[in-house]
């Protein structure tokens, strides 16, 4: 066994070596080969037009620039000789828009880029003053947003000033401090309004469902990406697949840049963290390049199941370049290209520290995403989005399989998609419609082999024993698992939706038709109809929404957690014909929200939501690795409320809130998995998405009195009720726990504390508890109204910077200083968690970043 392992991850680390040297030469044939071919970002919208004088004359080099108060999304351009300006690559959003030139009163409108459908603009000006410089005055009535979706706009000048806390998550890290609703999970996952990681991204208008991490496939860097639209309910039909969630990102584009711009940066930090990262864009009207570079390395690349991280380091590199072309006025090209490599070692506790556990995860992956635009005419617009991806992940058992406790494992997983995208959008008066298909073919390759290493894991004594895994102890005379499989998923759909202007009413009807083609075959009509009226007197937005969806199984391990069936491999029996693979669930989804403008600086967006899934999914994961099997449940019920406060800036000062209450009550029995941390309930209960209460404060103030130093300070509160830890139902399972695992949780009786050499046997004071866990008291457990939870946290982060260190005019020099968990809480994220392991929180550490930019 030992020799057979060690040959695999030889074998498997040269066929990596191999992967790597052919995926960067692919990317620089393509690169090469399609610098001059390709343009924007599709699913962003294009605002152009004229400037005029009172005669109709056009008026050369004024000032135009669009605005959104809320998100500090800004852009300025000059128009041209023959008055011309143009703005590509708009996120979708509502904006005012400014023009100002020598001679002229300013003059302002509202607009609203809500299509591809490019927006055309006549700006006449009045004779007036001199002032030649644009300053938008707008307030929160100006961009509230009459649409039915609930949704949070995040602009790049949020996204760089936002904590960072995981390397290699960055965007996650976003996504939860930034979107109400989402509860905070370790290595930079989330549960989006009560699920597990039902995440669907939308880059440039290529879909990606697939999970999105440091863990199945690195994701895109923030750096990247110049606006997000994150969309949490009344999702549109041409949205599928994973819907609690969907991340409509637009990249950063080199077109129509008159001259080079670009930054590098460099972060140094506590547990040896470096970071760098560059990028560049350049281009003209017709042809632009935007690429960017970044590298992580980090002590303390995952959350650790000890506070002091063990055995956790790990480096994150990505290459991201976007190619735009622009042959004319009707047709528009782009293409993304991606290339990403992380490798980690899988943090150690005290014990398997002790006897050397030496695990560790290699994942590459490539994305190329062309598109192209047609205008057929002012009203109507041809896109179509082609794009390959590859994910290759592999972990590496210890070179002695011994050394690894409790068990040793191997995997070698391959995710291969392929597809494309195609909608026509159409807008005219009251209409504002699409109408799409997508097809994709997704290949899965896994092999996956495990053995028992510990004694003590299933012992034939414990009333815990499982007949199944007998053959697997190799402590007992048996043999490793060995499991390998491969199957390709075949997925079409077709859409249409339209988004009707009725007076001060926006109606939203969608239909969306899916066919899934996998392990299984399920098919799906989807209704998505949703409304919103605007009181103008009030400044108020009032809207309701309902909506079918098709969640697709997640693909990470479907092939082997789709055969073990139910309980996973507590029967023994590989595709057990009593037990279907895992197939498609069917949700309906309620949301009723409003939008409230108070005065000019204060935006108030709330949302409740209603969730009833058949077929329900999450995931079990093995141990505290990274590596996980998707399960199924017969059903889930999940509601709460989300809430977001925006102050505009006043003065310099800036700030956000985000909040959320969910409720996630999931039903047996259980499908798939391999084997589970803890024994799975008989009833009803709550899931570890499960929070009363989650919040992320942010507050920023520029100084404007130093404008040309442009100094700054951020401050970000994050607090979390903790979420449901259901390994410790009372005082007497805390007992049994080894003496690490209760020096985890930080188990106390009558002022003594356990220790991870020294464990508490015996409490008959009425001084107990644990520090880190919230333990129901003894006969009060239930695992649906009074489940154990993970202690109430409290996080704040804190940095203060300038954007011009010299006050130079041109190329400045930035410096930015750090402190994240700024009391050094120690607190966890989860604890022997079926669906996560146990992870700690980071404790307190610094980082000191310079950079410049251009």
């Amino acid at each position: 066994m030992p020799g057979k392992i060690r040959e695999v991850n030889e074998m498997t680390q040269q066929k990596s070596i191999f992967h790597t040297i052919r995926l960067v030469c692919l990317l620089a044939l393509i690169s090469a080969l399609s610098s001059a071919a390709f343009a924007q970002a599709l699913s962003a919208g294009t605002v152009a037009g004229v400037v005029l004088d009172p005669n109709n004359a056009a008026v050369p080099n004024a000032n135009v620039t669009i605005a959104n108060s809320v998100t500090g999304y800004t852009r300025t351009v000059t128009s041209n000789a023959d008055g011309t300006f143009r703005f590509d690559n708009v996120p979708p959003n509502n904006y005012q828009l400014s023009v100002a030139a020598g001679g002229f009163e300013t003059a302002t409108q509202n607009l609203s880029v809500r299509t591809s459908v490019p927006i055309s603009l006549k700006v006449a000006l009045s004779v007036g003053g001199a002032a030649e410089t644009v300053t938008v005055t707008g307030g929160a009535a100006d961009v509230l947003e009459n649409i039915p979706s609930t949704h949070t706009d995040v602009d790049q000048t949020l996204i760089s000033r936002l904590p960072t806390r995981s390397p290699g998550s960055g965007l996650s890290d976003v996504v939860t401090m930034a979107a109400p609703g989402v509860v905070a999970d370790s290595n930079g996952f989330f549960h989006p309004l009560g699920d597990h990681a039902q995440t669907s991204y939308s880059i440039d208008n290529q879909p990606i469902s697939d999970q999105q991490s440091k863990a199945f496939s690195t994701q895109l860097p923030p750096n990247a990406i110049q606006s997000m639209e994150v969309i949490t309910g009344a999702t549109p039909a041409e949205y599928g697949d994973k819907t609690s969630l969907v991340v409509n990102a637009i990249t950063k584009s080199g077109l129509g840049q008159k001259k080079p711009t670009g930054s590098f940066n460099t972060t140094y930090g506590s547990f040896g963290t470096v970071s760098q990262d560059a990028s560049l864009a350049y281009g003209k009207a017709k042809v632009g390049n935007f690429i960017t570079f970044n590298y992580d390395r980090s002590g303390r690349f995952l959350d650790s199941p000890e506070f002091v991280p063990l055995h956790d380091r790990g480096t994150s590199g990505t290459i991201f370049d976007r190619i735009d072309y622009t042959p004319n006025s009707k047709d528009t090209f782009h293409l993304n290209l991606f290339l990403a490599r992380n490798n980690f070692q899988t943090p150690n506790q005290f014990d398997q520290q002790a006897v050397g556990q030496d695990q560790r995860q290699l994942v590459h992956s490539l994305n190329i995403a062309p598109g192209y635009v047609h205008i057929f005419s002012p009203t109507t617009v041809l896109s179509i989005n082609p794009y390959y991806r590859l994910d290759n992940v592999k972990y590496f058992g210890s070179p002695n399989p011994f050394s690894d406790q409790p068990i040793t494992f191997n995997e070698s997983r391959r995710l291969n998609n392929v597809g494309v995208k195609a909608d026509l959008s159409y807008v005219k008066g009251k209409n504002n419609a699409k109408f799409g298909a997508q097809f994709s073919h997704t290949f899965l390759n896994e092999g996956f082999e495990f053995g028992i290493t510990d004694p003590d894991f299933n012992d034939p004594a414990s009333p815990d024993f499982v007949p199944g895994l007998l053959p697997f102890d190799l402590t007992r005379g048996g043999n490793p698992f060995l499991f390998h499989g491969h199957t390709d998923i075949k997925q079409e759909a077709l859409y249409a939706q339209d988004n009707l202007t009725l007076g001060n009413a926006t109606l939203s009807m969608g239909l969306r038709f899916d066919n899934y083609n996998g392990l299984t075959h399920d098919q799906m009509l989807q209704p998505r109809l949703g409304i919103s009226y605007l009181f103008k007197r009030t400044n108020t937005i009032l809207r309701g929404s309902y909506t079918r969806n098709f969640e697709t199984p997640y693909n990470e391990n479907l092939i082997l957690s789709s055969a073990t069936g139910a309980g996973g491999l507590a029967n023994g029996i590989l595709g057990d014909t009593s037990d279907q693979p895992l197939r498609p669930g069917r949700r309906s989804q309620f949301n009723l929200g409003f939008q409230q403008a108070l005065g000019k600086y204060l935006m108030i967006d709330g949302d409740y939501f209603n969730k009833r899934t058949n077929n329900a999914y999450d995931f079990n994961v093995l141990f505290n690795t990274s590596v996980t099997f998707p399960i199924s449940w017969q059903r889930s019920k999940l509601d709460g409320v989300s809430l977001r406060v925006n102050m505009s800036n006043y003065k310099g000062l800036s700030a956000f809130m985000v909040a959320g209450h969910t409720r996630a009550r999931f039903f047996p029995p259980e499908s798939g998995g391999l084997f589970f941390n803890s024994d799975l309930p008989s009833g009803v209960f709550r899931i570890d998405h499960d929070q009363n209460l989650e919040q992320t404060t942010q507050v920023q103030y520029q100084f404007e009195r130093w404008k040309r130093l442009a100094p700054y300070l951020n401050f970000t509160w994050r607090y979390d009720s903790g979420v449901v830890a259901g390994s410790v139902p009372d005082f007497a399972s805390a007992l049994g726990l080894t003496a690490d695992q209760q020096a985890q949780i930080g188990l106390f009786c009558d002022g003594l504390f356990a220790t991870p050499t020294q464990p508490i046997t015996s409490c008959t004071s009425s001084n107990r508890g644990a520090l880190r866990v919230r333990i129901p008291a003894d006969g009060t457990e239930n695992d649906d109204s009074n489940p154990p939870r993970i202690a109430p946290r409290h996080l704040f982060d804190f940095s203060a910077g300038t954007d011009n260190l010299f006050r130079t005019e041109h190329t400045k020099v930035t410096l930015r200083f750090t402190v994240l968990n700024l009391t050094n809480k120690v607190a966890l994220y989860n604890f022997q968690s079926t669906f996560s392991g146990t992870h700690f929180v980071a404790p307190r550490s610094y980082q000191g970043q310079i950079g410049l930019t251009f």
